[in-house]
């Protein structure tokens, strides 16, 4: 298995289905702020950028899979997603332990090198409350479902960084 995904760390195809998967949850997210009409607050904003992570992660292992580059791809692959993990765990505490002491910002905070919110206001502005668990899924909170989703995205990361050093076998076609 290990040398199968050193097989395709080396591909373009794996890559752009990282970023591909990542993309189709960040349409999701906007389905649900401007067709649901669900607020997003902070904390889904700042996970929405560890998304954004993940996809260019992606695209950045896609240019050039064979190269170095591909290293610098499994890295924000790997840091997107462990603050992925981070913020969901962070966010799922929020709503299921709701504490007049422990709140989100009001606003993300972004640097101001990177005004994502001044940038894109429909999509990086925050309006919603942490605390609220405005959609479920089998009983499960969204912030719920992307620990699962970000989880899984670590996993693969770290067994792809693991498998890097598994060479294929170069397979004869008549071999004795």
């Amino acid at each position: 298995m290990l040398r199968y995904l050193n097989h395709c760390s080396r591909g373009r195809g794996a890559w752009l289905l990282l970023a591909l998967t990542a993309l189709a949850l960040e349409l999701v997210a906007l389905f649900f702020q401007h067709v649901m009409g669900l607020k997003p607050c902070v904390m889904c904003i700042y996970e929405r950028c560890a998304l954004f992570g993940v996809m260019g992660a992606g695209l950045v292992g896609a240019i050039a899979p064979k190269t170095p580059l591909r290293w610098v791809a499994i890295v924000i692959w790997l840091y997107s997603a462990i603050e992925g993990l981070r913020l969901s765990y962070e966010h799922t505490m929020i709503q299921l332990h709701p504490n007049p002491f422990v709140t989100c910002d009001f606003a993300a905070r972004f640097p101001d090198w990177l005004p994502l919110d001044k940038w894109l206001p429909s999509v990086f502005v925050a309006s919603g409350d942490c605390a609220e668990r405005g959609w479920t899924f089998l009983t499960w909170s969204m912030p719920q479902w992307m620990i699962v989703i970000f989880a899984a995205y670590l996993l693969v990361g770290a067994l792809v960084l693991i498998a890097q050093p598994f060479r294929a076998r170069r397979r004869e076609l008549f071999s004795r």
